[in-house]
């Protein structure tokens, strides 16, 4: 919640994720902040019921998640303006400490082996960001780039010009 008392809206997209594990965790850090998971197909693994339990996912029917044939679909239906749009690469211009502070965000990832499409990436070359990580790694686990960038977009001092200032611990 902001300090104006309206909940900013955050939507974690992932385009044509591979790896259930990854996909659950990240529906596992959804659940936990209210955000809605957006999957676009094609997905490498199963949503069946069956499936989910076999992965251990018990909490899975409360994600609250949307699934999309085409990431077109996803913006025809939703509706986001470019500045809305924050898509997560390892050479994105921006680092994710400039996330912009909008009370609506897409955070939008791409698959574990493949990334974000090229076409994505040309199309909204403005909005791509980087998780600044050492040389020592490729890259970081695409759950954990989620968990990183959701957080940060969630961020409470984005709105620190409007909250009330806390008293120091020793004031009467």
């Amino acid at each position: 919640m902001s300090s104006a008392g309206h909940q900013r809206e955050r939507h974690v997209v992932l385009v044509a994720p591979e790896i259930h594990w990854n996909t659950g965790n990240i529906g596992r850090t959804c659940l936990g902040t209210g955000v809605r998971l957006h999957l676009i197909k094609p997905l490498g693994f199963s949503l069946s019921a069956k499936a989910v339990r076999r992965a251990g996912l018990d909490y899975w029917p409360r994600v609250a998640v949307s699934v999309w044939e085409r990431f077109e679909d996803l913006l025809a239906a939703m509706q986001p303006r470019e500045e809305e749009l924050a898509l997560f690469t390892k050479n994105g211009r921006s680092s994710h400490y400039r996330l912009p502070a909008a009370d609506r965000l897409f955070l939008i990832f791409g698959s574990e082996t493949g990334g974000l499409p090229a076409e994505l990436l040309s199309r909204y070359p403005l909005q791509t960001y980087r998780i600044p990580i050492t040389p020592a790694i490729r890259c970081l686990n695409l759950s954990t780039a989620v968990g990183i960038a959701l957080y940060e977009s969630l961020r409470p001092t984005r709105y620190a010009a409007t909250a009330p200032k806390r008293q120091r611990p020793d004031a009467p």
